[in-house]
């Protein structure tokens, strides 16, 4: 009986790793469609004209379509694992919330780029990858639930080493790297956990023995 219910949680577990998994592979398939396509077909400046320019109204559609952008394959190439990962932890340990909150780390990352970017073209889903690393991230410390606190430790020790990217010395380093979109990013993910901190999985409420005695005699 014991091995019968072992063998159902592990089929469970690897069912729930499938389905968050799933929008992790539609993602990562329509922006590499996208660039193969940007590549091959269309005129690549032309398509980049699409992201995010800072301060201008015209550079307001880049919010919705800069993070599907990507200037060549290694920096689309840099995005993808993260964004596979990120992805699926955000849709395996977040399920209830997890559309809602890539929507919203997408739109508000992109909105701040657009209020503190540089005078360029800001594309790249790496607005998205940070919002979500620090969306899983604060996730987890604000709710102190320990499975969840773990996966903030297993996401800062993978891309803790990353984070400098979201300051302005990043230029001095690589002025082609947008440090304003890593930086809206970071942001989008604090704000976004905190506006959901009392929602999707929290910490299992204590119920003392005392206190279920009580409730029996009642």
């Amino acid at each position: 009986m014991m091995e019968q219910l072992d063998r159902d949680k592990v089929t469970l577990v690897k069912r729930r790793i499938w389905l968050a998994s799933i929008p992790a592979i539609l993602f990562l398939a329509l922006i590499w469609l996208i660039f193969l396509v940007g590549q091959t077909i269309l005129n690549q400046s032309e398509s980049m004209r699409l992201g995010i320019m800072p301060g201008q109204l015209r550079g307001l559609w880049g919010v919705f379509f800069s993070p599907l952008l990507h200037t060549s394959f290694s920096h689309l190439w840099s995005n993808s694992l993260s964004l596979f990962i990120l992805t699926s932890f955000l849709f395996y340990f977040y399920s209830k919330i997890a559309i809602n909150a890539f929507v919203a780390l997408w739109i508000i990352s992109g909105m701040i780029t657009w209020l503190i970017g540089r005078d360029a073209l800001h594309v790249g889903a790496s607005g998205l990858v940070f919002g979500m690393l620090f969306f899983l991230f604060f996730s987890g410390i604000l709710r102190k639930y320990i499975p969840l606190v773990a996966v903030s430790l297993i996401v800062a020790f993978i891309y803790g080493g990353s984070v400098w990217s979201i300051f302005p010395v990043t230029e001095l380093v690589d002025a082609s790297i947008s440090w304003e979109g890593h930086l809206s990013g970071a942001l989008a993910g604090f704000i976004m956990a905190m506006v959901y901190r009392k929602k999707g999985p929290q910490k299992p409420e204590v119920v003392w023995a005392d206190e279920e005695e009580v409730e029996d005699e009642t």
